[in-house]
């Protein structure tokens, strides 16, 4: 059986979970969008205070940092450095050609630290609460990259 298709049950795991993962990404851009709109702030550009269409009673102020809005931008920014290590270490945990139960363990293990880290971090929990919910990702993460060096090594 290939390791890489969609007949491989570890594979199609991983990219369900990937896929998971890349829709939560750019969901994270839509909800910074559509928090701006709501506070009507938290702009970055100054080409974003000016009267248009989605804008049409500009203020002093929309260009300051508004909480509501960097809180969702901290979230996708915990993101983007975090899921290129899964998405890598997960392409290669699949060509271990691990057991299917402990690959839906892990992959959908971490999909599941990300959703609570998100919603821990936009609910405004405890770092305690946050840094166990982000562990628990990065371990798997660890986990299935050190089995993917031993299988490449031969061990």
């Amino acid at each position: 059986m290939p390791q890489i298709g969609f007949d491989n049950p570890v594979f199609a795991t991983y990219a369900i979970a990937a896929a998971l993962m890349v829709l939560k990404a750019v969901g994270m851009s839509w909800l910074t969008v559509v928090k701006m709109m709501q506070v009507k702030g938290g702009y970055r550009s100054p080409e974003d205070a000016r009267r248009t269409a989605l804008n049409p009673e500009p203020r002093p102020g929309q260009l300051d940092p508004d909480d509501r809005v960097e809180r969702i931008r901290r979230i996708q920014h915990n993101d983007l450095e975090n899921l290129p290590f899964f998405f890598v270490a997960g392409f290669l945990y699949v060509l271990t050609a691990p057991p299917l139960w402990l690959a839906q363990t892990l992959f959908y293990g971490y999909v599941v630290s990300r959703l609570l880290h998100f919603a821990a971090y936009y609910t405004a929990q405890i770092h305690d609460i946050r840094a166990t919910l982000w562990t628990i990702g990065s371990l798997i993460i660890v986990f299935m990259t050190l089995a993917s060096l031993w299988a490449l090594l031969g061990f």
